[in-house]
């Protein structure tokens, strides 16, 4: 094992099978004269009573639909992207692995008729055919290592995350496990390797110490475990190898081997064909020019034909297929529940946007079925959901909240269609599809019992909101609670962890992320240095969240912290740990171009109850009964 110890030799080394067809809307002329919404007026857009222009994206709309009190801005979007220092520098910000400036469309807040989003949409379009072109500038680094370490912060272990690399396989990496790894403290012209032990992990990334330092962290280093230059010990003696001790520490003893003989026994190391896990673990069966059945991000009730354009990590760039210049795109993991083979829709009889295009393109195919997420079997033989009953959702289009919702169409195989009360698009156009065993819908009443602020329907006045009362006022029954999912499984996540977390509002982004509560197997996701209103609710296996070191280790770019973008090491703590408010209710805003789920996350500041108890629950549980603090 230690023969390469004194040696220092040179390094060497189909078009849609679905009959259904709904054509585009063509957009409205920019010059329509008025907007008629719930009653009201409003002139648009040459008109000066009732409209506003967005100070960030330009987008003229409708006054009442901006966000905040000073109608500044159409979005949260764009109120958090212009206070983050100034219009250029959050354009910057959100420049992507491609290089790209940011496509996703300008969103306002409060639904408005189909005539209203048209309008907007193509207003909006104009408005991004005169911005000149943005060149991508690389942002300023950030140190995972630095970031732990000068906070004292945990990261969530690599276990939690079955759908990344090395998810399942990990094993008995931790603490004091030995690996050999370039030696850095050393004035030799070759590259030569010394025995280094983990003195702290955090997701991918490890804290070395090189072996002989004891308890000096003078020489400690951050680095990713998956790497290619960390190996087991007797790598170096296998593959011949010089195994140099660091110079600073060179005169502690003369038998060096002696002392790695008497410091290595017993020790563990990664095992002998981790490399070889790592790079099977990173083999995704998703390729270029792979043809799937994806959620329209204008209409979200149905599905339309995109091509994965590349693949990162598991994470797939999807073009829409009738995109003439391959811009309209978006992001999402192969594993995601918005993604299906061709002939899915039809199939379950959800809506499907015939394409245009009247033949594959050359080179494209169809997915293979096999390659999707599975859904859990449901026995559809005894009671089941119906249309009209009421239950309470994650909302689609602001993932920060959980809303009363109601069960507008139930589709084959367990799919459900789902509308937000009191904010639906008169032609359901905004409906979305969850499986009966989303973990993304609940019982009635789970919010309450799990101390979540509910979200009431927009416009409802009789508050605090009851579901008793709501139930009887509109005729409604609640669905069954032995309908629902309430499996929670041993994920292994505590408040206090980060993590790299996908932006749902735009999905491109991955950021420095922390989970700040845990209901059962749900998970409230921080985003650092943004303010709470921005958090999404997701489920404990979501395909969006990643260990610390996933981005490093994939190519990805990797967001950092608001309060990071200048200074790597500053710390943010004090702005994490605001006390929540409750606060009353102002009516559930949305916006009017709709959007894919993940691209959305926008809504009002809510914050949880006074008084509310994190709780964690790993393990079997009963779903819907409060715990104790």
């Amino acid at each position: 094992m230690f023969d390469g110890y004194d040696s220092c030799s040179e390094d060497t080394s189909s078009s849609s099978s679905s009959e259904e067809s709904e054509e585009e809307v063509a957009p409205l002329p920019s010059n329509l004269p008025i907007i008629k919404n719930n009653g009201q007026v409003y002139t648009y857009p040459d008109g000066k009573s009732g409209m506003a222009t967005c100070e960030m994206c330009g987008m003229v709309g409708v006054r009442d639909a901006f966000y905040s009190k000073t109608k500044r801005f159409c979005s949260v979007s764009c109120s958090r992207s212009y206070s983050s220092n100034s219009k250029k520098a959050s354009i910057l910000a959100r420049l992507q692995v491609t290089g790209k400036p940011p496509t996703k469309k300008a969103k306002v807040l409060q639904k408005q008729p189909l005539v209203a989003k048209l309008a907007a949409y193509a207003q909006y379009q104009a408005t991004l055919q005169n911005q000149a072109k943005t060149k991508a500038v690389s942002m300023e680094g950030f140190s995972w290592g630095n970031y732990i370490n000068s906070n004292s912060f945990i990261a969530a272990p690599v276990t939690c995350f079955k759908h990344a690399p090395m998810g399942t396989c990990w094993g008995d990496i931790s603490e004091n496990v030995r690996v050999e790894v370039p030696n850095t403290d050393c004035s030799l012209p070759t590259k030569v390797f010394w025995i280094a032990g983990i003195v702290k992990l955090a997701g991918y990334n490890a804290l070395l110490r090189y072996e002989g330092f004891e308890n000096d962290s003078g020489l400690d280093f951050w680095c990713n475990i998956c790497g290619s230059d960390i190996h087991p010990v007797g790598w170096c003696a296998a593959s011949g190898k010089p195994l140099v001790p660091p110079r600073t520490i060179q005169h502690k003893y003369t038998n060096w081997k002696a002392f790695l003989v008497k410091r290595l026994t017993g020790a563990k190391t990664l095992p002998p064909d981790f490399s070889q896990k790592v790079s099977e673990s990173m083999q995704y069966p998703f390729k270029p020019c792979m043809r799937v059945e994806v959620v329209d991000k204008r209409h979200l009730c149905r599905t339309r034909v995109a091509v994965v354009e590349s693949v990162i990590g598991g994470r797939l760039r999807l073009v829409y297929e009738e995109s003439e210049d391959r811009t309209d795109d978006f992001w999402c993991h192969m594993h995601s529940p918005l993604i299906h083979h061709i002939g899915w829709s039809r199939s379950i009889g959800h809506r499907f946007k015939r394409s245009d295009i009247t033949k594959k393109q050359d080179g494209h195919f169809d997915t293979p079925p096999h390659l999707f997420a599975k859904v859990k079997e449901v026995d559809l033989s005894g009671e089941w959901f119906k249309e009209g009953m009421k239950l309470e959702a994650i909302d689609p289009l602001n993932l920060s909240t959980i809303c009363v919702a109601t069960i507008r169409k139930v589709l084959a195989d367990g799919f459900l269609m789902i509308g937000i009360d009191g904010s639906e698009a008169a032609d359901g156009s905004d409906w979305f599809c969850y499986h009966a065993t989303s973990p993304s819908i609940f019982p009635v009443g789970f919010c309450e019992i799990n101390m979540i602020e509910l979200t009431p329907p927009r416009g409802y006045t009789k508050l605090p909101f009851k579901w008793f009362d709501y139930l009887r006022e509109t005729g409604s029954i609640a669905a069954p609670v032995k309908l629902f999912n309430k499996d929670v499984p041993n994920h292994g996540f505590r408040v206090g962890m980060k993590l790299e977390a996908v932006d749902l509002m735009e999905p491109r982004l991955i950021c420095v992320a922390t989970v700040t509560r845990i209901i059962h197997r749900l998970l409230r996701i921080h985003f650092d240095g943004w303010e709470e209103e921005y958090d999404q609710w997701v489920d404990c296996e979501s395909p969006d969240l990643y260990p610390v070191g996933w981005c490093q280790l994939t190519g990805y770019q990797l967001q950092p912290p608001a309060s990071q973008s200048s200074r790597e090491s500053q710390s943010a703590s004090s702005k994490q740990k605001k006390k929540a408010k409750s606060q009353q209710y102002k009516g559930h805003k949305k916006m009017t171009t709709l959007q894919l789920k993940e691209e959305l996350l926008d809504g009002e500041d809510y914050h949880f109850l006074q008084g509310a108890s994190d709780q964690e629950s790993n393990g079997s549980a009963n779903f819907y009964i409060k715990q104790e603090p």
